[in-house]
């Protein structure tokens, strides 16, 4: 008994740290507005491993209310984020990136600075230290337009980091993109020369 014990909490340890995620119970059309009485009979708050928990997967039906989904939800569905949006009367005009741009997600550090409006910013990529050197930081992107933000330190890509959209050339892009998997860290500042 105590072998078998001891297996099963090894294999739940191995699962690593549990985090809530809220879980569809029932089938909700698409245009369908979250209302109280819904995020309550709707939905369902779970504990899963966060490494199995999807991407932008809300953690409580609570902070849906007043949106609206976009299209269906299906009953034992993950809720996730991209999944709903704002009333069509209550959804703003979104700044656009730009002629020769893309609208591109980055995760970064720094975003707690900004006020959440569009304008232009710089971003700054710190490399790892090399083995008996150091780091170098560098500005990867000058002057390019911020066009939204995410909550801020609440990015699935780590503690801390910031979902942003930016309007970046297309190799700003694929530098930033790649910056995500090697550097130390990208900040964002804002105000950029």
């Amino acid at each position: 008994m105590s072998l078998v014990r001891g297996y099963s909490t090894s294999v739940v340890e191995s699962y690593g740290v549990m985090r809530p995620v809220t879980v569809v119970t029932r089938e909700i059309p698409r245009g369908r507005q979250i209302t109280a009485e819904l995020a309550r009979s709707g939905f369902e708050t779970r504990q899963v491993p966060a490494r199995f928990a999807p991407a932008g997967v809300v953690s409580g039906a609570g902070s849906v209310v007043g949106l609206e989904t976009v299209g269906p939800l299906y009953e034992g569905s993950y809720l996730t984020a991209n999944l709903l949006a704002p009333p069509e009367g209550d959804q703003k005009q979104s700044p656009r990136p730009g002629r020769g741009r893309h609208a591109v997600e980055i995760a970064v550090t720094g975003a707690g600075a900004l006020d959440g409006s569009a304008g232009k910013v710089d971003v700054l990529v710190t490399t790892e230290p090399r083995t008996g050197g150091s780091g170098r930081t560098y500005v990867a992107a000058r002057r390019v337009p911020l066009l939204g933000i995410g909550q801020t330190g609440a990015s699935d890509a780590g503690v801390g980091l910031t979902q942003v959209t930016l309007g970046l050339t297309r190799s700003q892009a694929i530098e930033l993109i790649e910056a995500e998997s090697f550097a130390r860290k990208l900040t964002i500042l804002p105000g950029g020369e």
